[in-house]
């Protein structure tokens, strides 16, 4: 089977491994194109292109890939099917309509809910307890395409997105194989996504990290653990920003909500529309990330101050 694989970060890494590790015939490996990364503005390959490149597999990496050129380019390849995973740009319907097999895609969420960008996050942020992957033919719709098989997976009671988004690309390496493995034997399954059922979910912006504390602390916990590790929910104390990355939930108390009540080595006990948030791990502006115990060491926080003002 030819394949024509299209991913760029790190979460589509498994699913190239996969294919490589499988023997599957990789004719192709389309990738964004390399930017400047830290503070030397250094420009780095993707994830995806080093695996590619370190397996010398041909790496390719249009602007565009709508153009005439390498719609083309992708035709003369002749590819059985074309697998893509989180690649960053939006297939064409002359490339959907080249591979037999058609265009799979791996999805971070049990379809048809979670559409769009940043799947995990979001699962995280609205409290689910259970989440996967989907794989899917690709149509000319946002992840709208008749599904092929799921993957489940229980939500860590503490899970960060960070560590959700590793345990997923696991799993959407394995769903992809069992998904392929599938088409080999002849069984060519479809199932039509009910779109009432859908939700859709917006890029993660640093602006969606400033924290409410109106809001119960369940959420404010959940907004934490999902905004791990970029770009992290935030307050401010006195006018610095305090990053938060570990924290706990505390019944009751009847204290205005962001007001810290109360300060020791477990924690910084804030108010929140409802319930206590115990922070438990921080990071001020300029300083390392600590946990709460070993910041107090060699500082203060202040009762009664109310974050965020």
């Amino acid at each position: 089977m030819k394949v024509i694989f299209m991913g760029t970060p790190d979460f589509a890494v498994p699913c190239l491994e996969m294919l490589i590790n499988e023997k599957y015939n990789v004719i192709g490996v389309f990738t964004q194109p390399d930017k400047p990364k830290g503070r030397g503005n250094k420009v780095l390959y993707t994830p995806v292109k080093e695996i590619a490149l370190k397996n010398n597999l041909e790496v390719f990496q249009p602007i565009k890939l709508r153009d005439s050129e390498y719609v083309e380019l992708i035709r003369k390849m002749k590819p059985d099917v074309i697998v893509v995973v989180a690649y960053g740009q939006i297939l064409p319907k002359e490339i959907l309509d080249i591979p037999p097999y058609g265009c799979i895609n791996v999805h971070a969420s049990l379809l048809p809910k979670y559409r769009g960008a940043a799947p995990i996050n979001w699962a995280i942020i609205d409290g689910e307890k259970v989440t996967g992957v989907t794989t899917m033919y690709m149509d000319v719709g946002l992840d709208t395409g008749d599904m092929i098989l799921k993957g489940e997976i229980e939500i860590g009671e503490d899970e960060t997105a960070e560590e959700l988004h590793n345990r997923l690309s696991i799993l959407g390496a394995k769903t992809l194989k069992e998904t392929l493995e599938e088409f080999k034997k002849g069984n060519i399954n479809r199932t039509k996504q009910n779109h009432d059922e859908s939700t859709h979910t917006q890029k993660i912006s640093k602006d969606l990290g400033q924290i409410d504390w109106t809001n119960p602390a369940e959420e404010i916990r959940n907004l934490v653990r999902g905004l791990i590790p970029w770009p992290t929910a935030y307050t401010s104390y006195k006018g610095n920003m305090m990053k938060i990355f570990k924290a706990r939930v505390e019944k009751g108390h009847t204290n205005n909500p962001g007001e810290i009540i109360d300060v020791n080595n477990k924690g910084i006990f804030i108010a929140t529309g409802k319930d206590i948030l115990i922070v438990e791990e921080l990071q001020f502006s300029g300083g390392k990330r600590l946990a709460v115990k070993d910041y107090l060491r060699g500082n203060s926080i202040d009762k009664n101050i109310v974050l965020g003002e």
